[in-house]
């Protein structure tokens, strides 16, 4: 039986290039880099390389600060967090814009800034699971504080108009933050081009380590700490570094930003393949048009076979994927995406994701392709809800 990983927008493997990179700073440099003797200095050389290549992926500028956090997440709620207490908490805001469909780490974040007292709109998405600029425009205020939209969704793969919903902050007076997990080795990411304010990545996302990732804030912005206890990034963010973490989160995002067009071409034929193969079945709902989706992503929705259902059945295949799906009963809950974009009830619970990486050839997807219609096959001739389905909804989406 193959092994098929197409979970990579939950996490990736790491490259073995970075893990090369990683390896001496655990056993041979293993100094902390803030003591004054030869063995916390000898770490400076590769930290400052790894620096750089942050900065070099993402565009930003030396007058920019980008500070090494332990995830996206921790990144997310610094930002939020952050904002409040600068402008909401003792100031004349009050008010915060995000989306319905942001990672939880935003969205649990928000809900609890509202027990504090913070008004927070979540913007609905169009059919393609896309926040609308204009729409953005509609809910800022003269108390509005900031703007938080996800770059690239996780679910979908949906690319969201960043550069305008930054510029329309600008005009506003508005902080714009994005969570930008989901585009850092996908597509190519321009932090300054873009024009946000702050920006959020994690190394796992992109065949770096886990437990390590950053913030990009444009040109040294105040922002009240979420880690205090020592003068860390500058002051920014306490703790003491985490070495081989940050070596390899820098030699990924080189590796990622090097493998851009790689991703655009390879992936995405690969993506399309099995896409395409997906559809010929019928009633397959497929959320988001390709072209406006990161190149290694597919949210399908299978009428009549619930995700979780469907998940096992790859998993007994040796292929892992994945769903925002709790279970088929209405009564718990759906994929909030396909909630999100208009969904029936019934297919908000049959999303399935599929999500290719560099690292995915094409025998697996060759192979993954013969799982997923014989799955579909098996559990549908099991399925009463579409036994009993009516013909004329029997077509293909």
């Amino acid at each position: 039986m193959m092994k098929v990983y197409l979970d990579n927008n939950a996490t990736t493997m790491v490259d073995p290039e970075v893990k090369s990179a990683m390896d001496p700073y655990f056993t041979e440099i293993y100094g902390n880099p803030n003591s004054l003797h030869d063995f916390g200095t000898a770490c400076h050389p590769a930290l400052r390389k790894a620096m750089d290549h942050l900065y070099e992926a993402i565009g930003a500028r030396d007058e920019d600060d980008i500070v090494v956090t332990s995830s996206a997440t921790e990144s997310n709620n610094w930002v939020l967090k952050g904002v409040y207490f600068d402008l909401i908490k003792d100031g004349e805001k009050d008010h915060i814009i995000t989306t319905e469909v942001e990672h939880p780490s935003v969205t649990a974040t928000c809900r609890w800034l509202e027990e504090q007292g913070v008004r927070v709109t979540y913007l609905p998405v169009n059919s393609d699971g896309v926040v609308e600029a204009h729409t953005v425009r509609d809910f800022i205020t003269d108390k509005t504080a900031l703007v938080s939209v996800m770059w690239a969704n996780n679910e979908t793969g949906a690319i969201f108009p960043v550069e305008q919903i930054a510029e329309i902050c600008k005009e506003k007076g508005v902080l714009f933050h994005t969570d930008g997990v989901q585009a850092i080795g996908k597509i190519p990411v321009d932090v300054i081009k873009a024009g946000v304010d702050f920006m959020s990545f994690s190394a796992h996302k992109f065949h770096g380590p886990k437990g390590v990732g950053g913030l990009y804030i444009r040109n040294g912005h105040p922002l009240t700490s979420l880690l205090h206890g020592g003068e860390h990034m500058g002051g920014r963010r306490s703790g003491t570094l985490n070495v081989p973490g940050i070596v390899g989160m820098g030699k990924a995002i080189e590796l990622a930003d090097y493998y851009l067009r790689f991703e655009e071409q390879n992936v995405r034929r690969l993506r399309d393949k099995l896409e395409d193969a997906i559809l010929e079945l019928p009633d397959i709902y497929s959320v988001g048009p390709r072209e406006n989706r990161t190149p290694n992503t597919i949210l399908v929705s299978v009428r009549g076979v619930e995700g979780e259902a469907m998940l096992w059945d790859l998993n007994r295949a040796g292929i892992a994927a994945s769903t925002g799906s709790a279970c088929a009963s209405e009564d718990l809950e759906a994929n909030p995406i396909m909630t999100a974009v208009g969904a029936d009830s019934e297919l908000a619970h049959t999303a399935v994701r599929l999500s290719l990486s560099r690292f995915t050839t094409e025998e697996e997807i060759d192979y993954t392709i013969e799982a997923f219609k014989k799955a579909v096959e098996r559990l549908r001739a099991i399925s009463s809800s579409y036994a009993y389905l009516p013909e004329s909804m029997k077509e293909k989406q």
